[in-house]
C-alpha cells in the first residue's frame, strides 16, 4: 500500500538585498589590498593545483619513477637507494594534501556562494536553503527526506498520469 506524503510548500524568507562589492574607485579596491599581500598561500596553492593537475606533470612525475627503478642496479637495489624514493614520495604527498585541500575549500565556498545568489535571485527557491552547508547531520537528513518525498511524489504522478508529464 503506498502511502501518500503531502508536498511541502517553499517558504521564502525576507532576504536583505544583496551587497554590492565593487569598488567605489577600481585603480585603488580597499577589499584588494590586504588580500592580495597575505594570499600568497592560496595563489601558490591554485598554481600548484593547475600545474600538478597536467598531464605533463605527470608525464615527469612518471619518469622520476622510471629513473628511480632504472638506477636501482647500478646503486645494489641498497636501502638508501629505496629510502630516497620513500622519503621523496612521502613528503611530496603530504604537502600535496595542504595544496589540494586549500584548492578544494575554495573551490567548494565558491560553488556554495554562487549556488546562494541562484537561490536568493529564484522568487520560486526556498531561500531557507541558503548556507545549508552549515546544517547539521540530523536537520540535513530531515532535509534529504522531504526531497526524496517529492521526487517521489513526482515519479507517483507521472506513473498515474503519463501524459500530463
Amino acid at each position: 500500500m503506498v502511502t501518500s506524503h503531502p508536498v511541502p510548500t517553499p517558504v521564502r524568507l525576507p532576504l536583505p538585498e544583496p551587497v554590492d562589492v565593487a569598488p567605489s574607485h577600481p585603480a585603488r579596491d580597499p577589499l584588494r589590498e590586504p588580500r592580495e599581500r597575505r594570499d600568497w598561500f592560496r595563489r601558490f596553492a591554485h598554481a600548484t593545483a593547475e600545474t600538478t593537475g597536467r598531464a605533463q606533470t605527470f608525464v615527469v612525475a612518471l619518469l622520476v619513477i622510471l629513473v628511480w627503478a632504472v638506477s636501482g642496479p647500478v646503486f645494489h637495489f641498497s636501502d638508501t637507494w629505496q629510502l630516497v624514493i620513500n622519503t621523496g614520495t612521502t613528503i611530496v604527498t603530504f604537502l600535496m594534501v595542504f595544496l589540494i585541500q586549500n584548492t578544494q575549500n575554495r573551490d567548494a565556498h565558491a560553488v556554495h556562494l554562487k549556488l546562494d545568489e541562484l537561490i536568493r535571485a529564484n522568487r520560486r527557491a526556498r531561500n531557507a536553503l541558503i548556507d545549508l552547508e552549515d546544517l547539521s547531520d540530523p536537520e540535513l537528513q530531515r532535509l534529504q527526506a522531504e526531497f526524496e518525498a517529492m521526487r517521489e511524489h513526482v515519479v507517483r504522478a507521472r506513473r498515474e498520469n503519463p501524459k500530463e508529464h
